[in-house]
Protein backbone atom coordinates (compact mmCIF):
# COMPACT_ATOMS: atom_id res chain seq x y z
CA UNK A 1 0.00 0.00 0.00
CA UNK A 2 1.06 3.62 -1.31
CA UNK A 3 1.47 5.73 2.84
CA UNK A 4 0.31 8.94 1.97
CA UNK A 5 2.44 11.87 4.07
CA UNK A 6 1.40 13.05 6.99
CA UNK A 7 0.18 16.09 6.79
CA UNK A 8 -0.46 17.34 9.72
CA UNK A 9 1.88 17.02 13.32
CA UNK A 10 2.31 18.60 16.45
CA UNK A 11 5.88 18.67 18.33
CA UNK A 12 7.19 20.45 21.49
CA UNK A 13 6.75 23.70 19.63
CA UNK A 14 2.85 23.88 19.90
CA UNK A 15 1.26 25.23 23.44
CA UNK A 16 -0.33 21.92 24.19
CA UNK A 17 1.83 19.57 23.20
CA UNK A 18 4.99 17.91 25.43
CA UNK A 19 8.67 18.68 25.45
CA UNK A 20 9.41 15.61 25.06
CA UNK A 21 7.33 15.23 21.51
CA UNK A 22 10.91 16.60 19.87
CA UNK A 23 10.39 16.63 16.11
CA UNK A 24 13.18 13.60 15.99
CA UNK A 25 11.15 11.38 17.24
CA UNK A 26 8.90 12.27 15.25
CA UNK A 27 10.66 11.60 12.51
CA UNK A 28 11.90 8.10 13.61
CA UNK A 29 8.15 7.43 13.93
CA UNK A 30 7.54 8.62 10.20
CA UNK A 31 10.26 6.45 8.63
CA UNK A 32 9.48 3.37 10.70
CA UNK A 33 5.85 3.63 9.16
CA UNK A 34 6.91 4.33 5.45
CA UNK A 35 5.93 7.51 5.32
CA UNK A 36 7.21 9.55 2.42
CA UNK A 37 6.96 12.69 4.35
CA UNK A 38 5.87 14.68 7.45
CA UNK A 39 4.65 18.31 7.90
CA UNK A 40 5.01 20.22 11.37
CA UNK A 41 2.14 22.12 11.72
CA UNK A 42 1.78 23.94 14.97
CA UNK A 43 -0.63 25.66 16.57
CA UNK A 44 -0.83 29.06 15.47
CA UNK A 45 -3.70 30.89 17.75
CA UNK A 46 -3.67 34.23 19.02
CA UNK A 47 -4.62 35.66 22.76
CA UNK A 48 -4.02 39.03 21.53
CA UNK A 49 -4.86 39.99 17.81
CA UNK A 50 -4.73 43.40 16.02
CA UNK A 51 -7.19 46.04 15.33
CA UNK A 52 -7.62 44.77 11.94
CA UNK A 53 -8.76 41.65 12.73
CA UNK A 54 -12.07 40.30 12.44
CA UNK A 55 -12.29 39.41 16.17
CA UNK A 56 -12.08 43.34 16.84
CA UNK A 57 -14.38 44.28 14.58
CA UNK A 58 -16.86 41.20 16.42
CA UNK A 59 -16.43 42.68 19.98
CA UNK A 60 -14.25 39.66 20.69
CA UNK A 61 -12.20 40.46 24.00
CA UNK A 62 -10.69 37.01 25.06
CA UNK A 63 -10.44 33.49 25.11
CA UNK A 64 -11.86 31.77 27.88
CA UNK A 65 -9.59 29.68 30.25
CA UNK A 66 -6.53 30.33 27.45
CA UNK A 67 -3.20 28.47 27.75
CA UNK A 68 -2.31 29.06 24.09
CA UNK A 69 1.55 30.24 23.79
CA UNK A 70 2.80 32.16 20.80
CA UNK A 71 5.46 29.50 19.04
CA UNK A 72 8.89 30.22 18.96
CA UNK A 73 9.62 30.51 15.80
CA UNK A 74 13.54 30.54 16.13
CA UNK A 75 13.49 27.28 18.41
CA UNK A 76 11.02 25.96 16.08
CA UNK A 77 13.25 26.33 12.32
CA UNK A 78 16.80 25.31 14.19
CA UNK A 79 15.14 22.04 15.20
CA UNK A 80 13.67 21.58 11.64
CA UNK A 81 16.86 22.01 9.94
CA UNK A 82 18.52 19.78 12.47
CA UNK A 83 16.17 17.17 11.01
CA UNK A 84 16.10 18.19 7.19
CA UNK A 85 19.89 17.16 7.47
CA UNK A 86 19.58 14.25 9.77
CA UNK A 87 16.78 12.28 7.83
CA UNK A 88 17.67 13.24 3.91
CA UNK A 89 14.92 10.27 2.94
CA UNK A 90 12.05 11.79 4.26
CA UNK A 91 10.70 15.16 3.42
CA UNK A 92 9.82 17.52 5.73
CA UNK A 93 7.77 20.62 5.69
CA UNK A 94 7.41 23.08 8.06
CA UNK A 95 4.01 24.57 8.87
CA UNK A 96 1.15 25.98 10.92
CA UNK A 97 -2.32 24.95 12.12
CA UNK A 98 -4.23 28.10 11.78
CA UNK A 99 -7.00 28.29 14.47
CA UNK A 100 -9.85 30.38 13.21
CA UNK A 101 -8.25 32.11 10.64
CA UNK A 102 -11.02 34.11 9.41
CA UNK A 103 -11.14 36.26 12.76
CA UNK A 104 -7.51 36.70 12.71
CA UNK A 105 -6.49 37.29 9.19
CA UNK A 106 -4.13 40.16 9.81
CA UNK A 107 -2.32 38.56 12.60
CA UNK A 108 -2.05 35.56 10.60
CA UNK A 109 -0.78 37.17 7.52
CA UNK A 110 2.16 39.34 9.73
CA UNK A 111 3.53 35.83 11.07
CA UNK A 112 3.50 34.08 7.90
CA UNK A 113 5.06 37.41 6.20
CA UNK A 114 7.90 37.29 8.99
CA UNK A 115 8.47 32.62 9.01
CA UNK A 116 6.67 31.19 6.00
CA UNK A 117 6.26 27.70 5.96
CA UNK A 118 5.63 24.98 3.45
CA UNK A 119 1.63 23.84 4.57
CA UNK A 120 -0.94 26.12 6.58
CA UNK A 121 -3.64 24.22 7.94
CA UNK A 122 -7.39 25.91 8.65
CA UNK A 123 -8.89 24.68 11.88
CA UNK A 124 -11.85 25.95 13.98
CA UNK A 125 -11.61 24.97 17.44
CA UNK A 126 -13.67 27.93 19.72
CA UNK A 127 -17.07 29.78 19.06
CA UNK A 128 -17.37 32.95 20.10
CA UNK A 129 -20.41 33.55 23.39
CA UNK A 130 -20.73 37.01 24.55
CA UNK A 131 -17.70 38.67 23.37
CA UNK A 132 -15.53 35.59 24.53
CA UNK A 133 -13.70 32.59 22.63
CA UNK A 134 -14.90 29.42 23.81
CA UNK A 135 -13.90 26.25 22.72
CA UNK A 136 -16.33 24.12 21.24
CA UNK A 137 -15.96 21.37 23.90
CA UNK A 138 -17.85 23.65 26.36
CA UNK A 139 -20.91 24.71 24.50
CA UNK A 140 -21.38 21.60 23.53
CA UNK A 141 -22.34 20.46 27.17
CA UNK A 142 -25.00 23.84 26.92
CA UNK A 143 -26.54 22.30 23.51
CA UNK A 144 -24.66 19.49 21.26
CA UNK A 145 -27.16 19.41 18.44
CA UNK A 146 -27.27 23.68 18.46
CA UNK A 147 -23.21 23.94 18.91
CA UNK A 148 -22.73 21.27 15.93
CA UNK A 149 -25.09 23.06 13.44
CA UNK A 150 -23.45 26.04 14.56
CA UNK A 151 -20.06 25.06 14.31
CA UNK A 152 -20.44 23.59 10.16
CA UNK A 153 -21.72 27.03 9.83
CA UNK A 154 -19.27 28.47 10.88
CA UNK A 155 -16.49 26.96 8.90
CA UNK A 156 -18.49 27.38 5.78
CA UNK A 157 -17.71 30.91 6.86
CA UNK A 158 -14.64 30.24 7.49
CA UNK A 159 -14.06 28.71 3.92
CA UNK A 160 -15.58 31.34 2.48
CA UNK A 161 -13.84 34.61 4.22
CA UNK A 162 -10.18 33.03 5.15
CA UNK A 163 -7.87 32.08 1.92
CA UNK A 164 -4.62 31.41 3.88
CA UNK A 165 -5.06 28.18 4.70
CA UNK A 166 -4.32 24.82 1.98
CA UNK A 167 -5.81 22.36 3.49
CA UNK A 168 -9.38 22.06 5.94
CA UNK A 169 -8.22 20.16 9.04
CA UNK A 170 -10.56 18.15 11.03
CA UNK A 171 -13.95 19.29 10.41
CA UNK A 172 -15.77 16.60 12.90
CA UNK A 173 -13.62 17.71 15.64
CA UNK A 174 -16.81 18.62 18.08
CA UNK A 175 -16.86 14.52 18.29
CA UNK A 176 -13.86 14.63 20.17
CA UNK A 177 -15.57 15.99 23.18
CA UNK A 178 -19.51 14.30 22.33
CA UNK A 179 -21.69 14.28 25.74
CA UNK A 180 -21.96 10.76 26.37
CA UNK A 181 -19.39 9.65 23.90
CA UNK A 182 -18.32 9.26 20.63
CA UNK A 183 -20.03 6.50 20.11
CA UNK A 184 -23.75 9.01 20.69
CA UNK A 185 -23.23 11.20 17.73
CA UNK A 186 -25.23 10.65 14.81
CA UNK A 187 -22.86 12.09 11.53
CA UNK A 188 -26.12 11.43 9.64
CA UNK A 189 -28.31 14.27 11.29
CA UNK A 190 -26.07 16.55 9.90
CA UNK A 191 -25.57 15.55 6.24
CA UNK A 192 -26.63 18.99 4.73
CA UNK A 193 -24.69 20.80 6.96
CA UNK A 194 -21.78 18.99 5.99
CA UNK A 195 -22.46 19.48 2.03
CA UNK A 196 -22.56 22.50 2.46
CA UNK A 197 -19.04 23.14 3.84
CA UNK A 198 -17.72 20.61 1.29
CA UNK A 199 -19.27 22.66 -1.34
CA UNK A 200 -17.72 25.75 -0.21
CA UNK A 201 -14.30 23.52 0.29
CA UNK A 202 -14.86 22.40 -3.54
CA UNK A 203 -14.90 25.35 -4.89
CA UNK A 204 -12.19 26.94 -3.82
CA UNK A 205 -9.89 23.88 -4.68
CA UNK A 206 -8.41 23.45 -1.42
CA UNK A 207 -8.19 19.91 0.16
CA UNK A 208 -10.34 18.03 2.74
CA UNK A 209 -8.41 16.57 5.86
CA UNK A 210 -9.07 13.08 6.85
CA UNK A 211 -8.16 13.37 10.38
CA UNK A 212 -6.94 10.00 12.24
CA UNK A 213 -7.40 11.39 15.77
CA UNK A 214 -10.65 12.24 15.44
CA UNK A 215 -13.16 10.01 15.33
CA UNK A 216 -12.09 8.77 11.70
CA UNK A 217 -14.46 9.94 9.01
CA UNK A 218 -16.96 7.65 7.18
CA UNK A 219 -16.66 6.38 3.82
CA UNK A 220 -20.11 8.45 3.53
CA UNK A 221 -18.94 11.53 5.06
CA UNK A 222 -15.69 11.75 2.26
CA UNK A 223 -18.06 11.12 -0.46
CA UNK A 224 -20.44 13.59 0.21
CA UNK A 225 -17.41 15.92 -0.34
CA UNK A 226 -16.71 13.98 -3.48
CA UNK A 227 -20.19 14.21 -4.17
CA UNK A 228 -20.07 18.05 -3.92
CA UNK A 229 -17.13 18.60 -5.97
CA UNK A 230 -14.21 18.24 -3.48
CA UNK A 231 -10.93 17.27 -5.84
CA UNK A 232 -8.20 16.70 -3.20
CA UNK A 233 -8.12 15.14 0.30
CA UNK A 234 -4.87 15.22 2.88
CA UNK A 235 -4.08 12.74 5.27
CA UNK A 236 -3.76 14.25 8.92
CA UNK A 237 -2.44 12.57 12.24
CA UNK A 238 -3.08 15.18 14.62
CA UNK A 239 -0.52 13.50 16.34
CA UNK A 240 0.86 15.65 19.29
CA UNK A 241 3.05 12.83 20.67
CA UNK A 242 5.45 10.79 18.09
CA UNK A 243 3.72 7.09 18.64
CA UNK A 244 0.62 9.13 17.01
CA UNK A 245 2.69 9.65 13.56
CA UNK A 246 0.60 8.06 10.61
CA UNK A 247 -1.72 6.30 13.00
CA UNK A 248 -4.72 4.96 11.52
CA UNK A 249 -3.50 5.24 8.11
CA UNK A 250 -4.07 2.16 6.63
CA UNK A 251 -7.75 2.39 7.76
CA UNK A 252 -8.21 6.22 6.23
CA UNK A 253 -6.32 4.94 2.94
CA UNK A 254 -9.53 2.50 2.71
CA UNK A 255 -11.81 5.17 3.42
CA UNK A 256 -10.44 7.83 0.68
CA UNK A 257 -10.37 5.08 -1.80
CA UNK A 258 -14.05 3.90 -0.83
CA UNK A 259 -15.25 7.21 -1.44
CA UNK A 260 -13.35 7.80 -5.02
CA UNK A 261 -9.91 9.14 -4.44
CA UNK A 262 -6.64 7.96 -5.37
CA UNK A 263 -3.05 8.98 -4.91
CA UNK A 264 -1.99 11.57 -6.58
CA UNK A 265 0.92 12.79 -9.08
CA UNK A 266 3.93 10.88 -6.67
CA UNK A 267 3.98 9.96 -3.47
CA UNK A 268 4.27 13.59 -1.72
CA UNK A 269 1.09 14.76 -3.26
CA UNK A 270 -2.27 14.90 -2.02
CA UNK A 271 -4.63 12.35 -3.21
CA UNK A 272 -7.02 13.35 -5.81
CA UNK A 273 -10.26 12.32 -7.58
Amino acid sequence: MMRPPDNHVHSRWSWDTAGSATMVRACERALAQGLPAIAFTEHLDFTVWAPEDRATTDGLVDRHASRHEPIDVEGYFAELAECRERFPELRIWSGVETGEPHLFAASVAAHLRDAPVDRVLGSLHSLSLDGRLYGVGQLLYRDADATMRRYLGELVDMVESSAVFQVLAHVDFPRRYWPGGRQKYAEKDYEEEYRAVFRALAGTGRALEVNTTSPLASVDQVRWFFEEGGEVVSFGSDAHGPDAVGQHFDLAVDVVEAAGFRPGRDRFDFWRR
